[in-house]
């Protein structure tokens, strides 16, 4: 039995060697990977590595399917989620296992990688992603867009929060999360037939999570840098977004809190984020 296993979703990805060499050279637990080749075999093969399982789908079936195929072979305390294409902190596996109870999400900061040096890419005026909040879900004729997470920047460049190093965190892009995986089922995750194979990731984690009484945190005692770039790998297919059922008092059998809940519990620390004043009461 593993410490972590490293759940990898992969389809026509360029940089998941690279991933792999990268956890595994800076993984300090007994952490394993497991890689969903979702419709395709890397060329060239990956490496062999007793520590690296392999489910290959001849034909794609989706990033939910391959999560789930990938979490249910695994026997680790801890699982943690992550694109094919990031780099990780020295440690990360240790440090996300020291800070994080039985009913959280845990998300590293996130900052930007430079894929082909593999090595961190620093812009000028975009912080590194420690804080996300859900959009507002309606456009301004009053038509439906969906939640939507975006990077909080007013809050990510703030110093006095730099000293908190596990907070409360709205929502996440759901390129790398870590929990218990007795949790993942506990959530439900990943759910398909609500959700199809593909759309609003995180979205399900963390409203799962929020809203059935655990706690979705970003642990900044760690990181991992992740490659942003369209058109590669997984691509949205022209699926229906399902993320307005958060917007329901009901929208899981097991939600015992309401989004209005959240936005207050946010709104009263870190101020509003642009929803009208009637979902905060």
């Amino acid at each position: 039995m593993s410490d972590v296993t490293v759940v990898i979703p992969a389809r026509n990805e360029i940089y998941l060697q690279k991933t792999i060499d990268d956890i595994f050279n800076k993984a300090r637990a007994d952490t394993e990977v497991v890689c969903i080749l979702d419709g395709y075999w890397p060329n060239p093969p990956l490496k062999d590595n007793p520590k690296v399982r392999l489910i290959h789908r001849g034909v794609s079936q989706g990033l939910r399917d391959g999560i789930n195929s990938a979490v249910a072979i695994s026997d680790s305390k801890y699982i943690l989620k992550c694109d094919s294409h990031c780099m990780f902190d020295e440690g990360f596996d240790v440090k996300l296992m020291a800070d994080c109870e039985p009913n959280w999400v845990s998300v590293p900061v996130r900052k930007r990688l430079l894929p082909e040096a593999w090595e961190l890419e620093e812009v000028k005026g975009r912080p590194d992603v420690a804080y996300m909040y859900l959009s507002y879900p309606y456009n301004a004729d009053g038509s439906l867009c969906g939640l939507h997470g975006k990077i909080w920047n007013t809050l990510n460049v703030r110093e006095d929060l730099k000293a908190t190093k596990i907070d409360d965190l709205m929502t996440a892009q759901g390129s790398a999360y870590f929990m218990h995986r007795d949790y993942f089922y506990e959530l439900e995750l990943m759910d398909k037939e609500t959700y199809s194979n593909f759309w609003d990731e995180f979205l399900e984690v963390g409203m799962k999570c929020w809203l059935s009484g655990g706690r979705v945190v970003v642990n900044k005692n760690t990181w991992y840098a992740h490659w942003h770039k369209r058109n590669r790998g997984y691509n949205l297919p022209n699926e229906v977004s399902h993320s307005d059922i958060w917007l329901q008092p009901n929208a899981w059998h097991k939600q015992t809190l309401s989004i209005q809940w959240l936005l207050k519990r946010f709104a009263d620390r870190f101020g509003d984020v642009g929803w009208p004043k009637e979902f905060y009461e």
